[in-house]
């Protein structure tokens, strides 16, 4: 059987190594195409008509006007008379036009009757939800009242996160081709291989007749699974204006209110401990929302990483709002659990007269790898200089720029998707390596040809990869950072079958078994005796007129020691604070992190620094802002959505924890891990710095300056 382990670290020649990006040179450039970008000959130009209201019911919609437009070559209505509308820009009909100019003319020339109806967008005051508010029931464990009753310090808090959108950069949408019985998609996707599947049942084709290929995503976070009713509706489009593309892609109003939210949380928490900072129990009421069909939260994420606190009550709410509903957000629910669990400890930690450093080790044990959060958290310290730097909370210095450092944790799971992967070595020496992923940014395609390069032993450059194209071998969607994993062991183990095969047609040559020879350096050799040994060349062209071709398959149920899941990882912030405008200022952030063996550290670097980004634009500037009057989304442009700038980032500093016992546990994803701790140890760091707790996120001036006064908004 074959051994399909990655190779020990002192014969790593490939992985392990700090190598750039594959497609950096084409994104940099401007060369990369997204799918945005397709033009595909004679393409039509779809829009869409959204409803102007929060909560309504069509009473009546006429199309004759746009139907009668010249260029126009469909219409479809998408919410019929009787059709309630449960949120703002939803999709009401779409129109196909010869360019975008007339099909935003027949949008304009759509008739609708609305009959509007009450609604409710805002949800920070549950006492304000009335019936709209469902309670998931409580979760006890050991004794809460009484613990809290023997605790030597117990403190109470009210914490916040509001809804924050996905702000992809390159809208949701796709252009589709009806040919016949064939479909050709090219949709911004995170799952070109299932995404067709989707479409082919809202159209009701054969998966097999819908041709998917993307080469670029521009963002998804999450959020790009489904072909979602737009890639429907244009296929429909399609057909109905004889065959011709149509391109259909969200505009930015409805990008940032109708294509994803990350859920709000809001919470209120008794947490207690004994006067060494040993606590004792959790007790907490958080409710959330993440569009009409409310927001669920798993009760046992509280309290976060340190869910093993002996008493614990937890009752949380899902609030169902008249607006547009929730996806998948980088670790979704993490970041707003790790929010409200770290501030309250170092709210705890602040009333006992703690370093919430000392508090957070102590606890470690509460968690479920004691021995790594306290070797990250120390690793952390050392790297910001915590023991020097911290101080009691309260920066009493003078002047009005107050300093402050904070500190939080976070976890994941990530282990590889199902996958599977088709390697063929050629006789002219060709290798190529295929499989059905997609590359959303993470450096996908680099770590697959490393893996490969690894296994053949030949250089990066010598490697053909083919990703993006549903016709290739299956793999899974990127999401819950299960890709590195999935895609890695399939290609590992396509790799190994493809060169034992290889191995098997040279070894009479080289007169010893198969089993005694190894690809090393562009060569097969005898192990041990280098100089028994052939080009790669030389040993491909035993292959003839043939070709070697094998797969791989990444099992989940059966990873082979390639893969396997959780994480630990700490984040500090230092900011400054000025007291008298509000302004925060990100100093530095710091991340230690874990993902198992680190195929790329620079790669694996550069997902934490985004991770941290989004975090830091989460923390400081991100909210979505909901009218209550009209229900509508106030802010749904680049303008007053605010994110991060290159200014507002500050330093970012990285630590991989490369250890050998990570190494030993395979590949694990990274990509939602790096941004969970962010926004708590920024909000830690503010507290620490002024003295007092901003209650409800971001940081900005208004809400910082509100907390230094002592005042509440409604």
């Amino acid at each position: 059987m074959a051994n399909y382990s990655w190779p020990p670290m002192e014969k790593r020649r490939v992985i392990g190594k700090r190598i750039s990006r594959l497609d950096g040179p084409e994104k940099a450039a401007g060369k990369a195409k997204y799918n945005s970008d397709v033009r595909p000959d004679g393409q039509l130009h779809g829009a869409i008509l959204h409803s102007p209201h929060a909560h309504c019911r069509i009473k009546s919609i006429d199309t004759s006007a746009a139907k009668a437009i010249s260029g126009v070559t469909s219409v479809r209505v998408v919410a019929g008379p009787g059709s309630e509308i449960q949120w703002a820009n939803a999709e009401i009909a779409m129109v196909a036009a010869r360019t975008e100019e007339i099909a935003r003319d027949a949008v304009r020339a759509i008739k609708v009757e609305y009959e509007v109806l009450p609604h409710l967008v805002r949800e920070d005051r549950l006492d304000r939800t009335g019936n709209r508010a469902k309670p998931s029931g409580e979760v006890v464990t050991g004794d809460p009242d009484a613990a809290l009753k023997q605790s030597d310090v117990v403190h109470e808090g009210d914490y916040g996160i509001p809804v924050i959108t996905h702000c992809c950069l390159e809208p949701h949408g796709s252009t589709v081709q009806w040919n016949g019985d064939k479909v050709e998609f090219w949709p911004s996707t995170q799952a070109i291989s299932n995404v067709g599947g989707d479409l082919a049942k809202g159209i009701e084709l054969a998966a097999g007749n819908v041709h998917s290929h993307m080469d670029y995503v521009g963002g998804g976070f999450g959020s790009k699974f489904q072909a979602d009713v737009w890639g429907v509706q244009a296929a429909r489009m399609s057909k109905e204006s004889g065959g011709k593309p149509v391109k259909l892609f969200l505009e930015r109003g409805p990008e940032l209110t109708i294509a994803g939210v990350r859920p709000s949380v809001y919470a209120k928490v008794k947490i207690g401990a004994s006067k060494d900072g040993t606590l004792t129990v959790w007790d907490s009421l958080s409710w959330m929302t993440g569009g009409y069909t409310g927001g669920g939260l798993n009760g046992d994420l509280f309290p976060y990483v340190y869910r093993n606190v002996p008493n614990r009550r937890i009752n949380h709410t899902a609030v169902s709002t008249n607006s547009g509903g929730s996806r998948a957000w980088r670790a979704p629910n993490h970041p707003q659990v790790s929010y409200v669990t770290c501030a309250a400890m170092e709210d705890l930690a602040a009333k006992i007269g703690m370093d919430p450093l000392d508090m957070f080790m102590k606890n470690a044990d509460f968690t479920v790898r004691p021995a790594v959060y306290r070797a990250q958290l120390t690793k952390a310290a050392e790297m910001i200089e915590w023991k020097k730097n911290w101080h009691p909370r309260g920066d009493k210095t003078g002047g009005a720029i107050k300093r402050g450092l904070g500190l939080a944790v976070g976890t994941w799971g990530g282990a590889g998707h199902p996958s599977e992967c088709r390697s063929t070595i050629f006789a002219d020496g060709t290798v190529e390596l295929s499989l059905g992923s997609q590359d959303i940014g993470t450096g996908t395609r680099t770590i697959i040809t490393q893996v490969a390069a690894e296994t053949f032993g030949l250089p990066m450059s010598a490697i053909k990869l083919s990703i993006g194209d549903s016709t290739l071998p299956v793999s899974g969607a990127s999401g819950g950072s299960t890709t590195v994993g999935g895609v890695s062991s399939s290609s590992r183990i396509a790799a190994i079958n493809a060169l034992g095969k290889l191995l098997e047609a040279v070894a009479p040559a080289m007169g010893v078994a198969a089993d005694e020879l190894e690809a090393v350096d562009g060569k097969i050799q005898q192990k041990g005796k280098p100089s028994n040994s052939m080009t790669w060349k030389q040993a491909c062209s035993k292959l003839g007129v043939g070709k070697i071709q094998e797969t791989g398959r990444n099992d989940p149920r059966n990873p082979q020691g390639l893969n396997t899941l959780g994480v630990g990882g700490v984040q500090m912030a230092d900011v400054s604070v000025d007291i008298e405008t509000g302004v925060v200022k990100i100093n530095k952030v710091v991340a230690v992190q874990d993902c198992g063996l680190v195929i790329n550290p620079k790669t694996a670097e550069s997902q934490v620094f985004g991770g941290a980004i989004m975090g830091i634009c989460a923390a400081i500037m991100e909210e979505r802002v909901m009218d209550e009057m009209t229900g509508r989304c106030l802010n749904q442009d680049m303008e007053f959505y605010k994110l991060a700038g290159i200014g507002d980032i500050g330093e970012i500093l990285v630590h991989m924890d490369i250890t050998p016992d990570n190494d030993k546990r395979g590949v694990i994803g990274l990509g939602e891990p790096a941004t969970i701790p962010t926004i708590a140890c920024i909000a830690n760091a503010c507290a620490n710095a002024i003295g007092v707790r901003v209650p409800t996120l971001p940081l900005t001036p208004r809400n910082v300056l509100n907390a230094l006064a002592g005042r509440r908004m409604a």
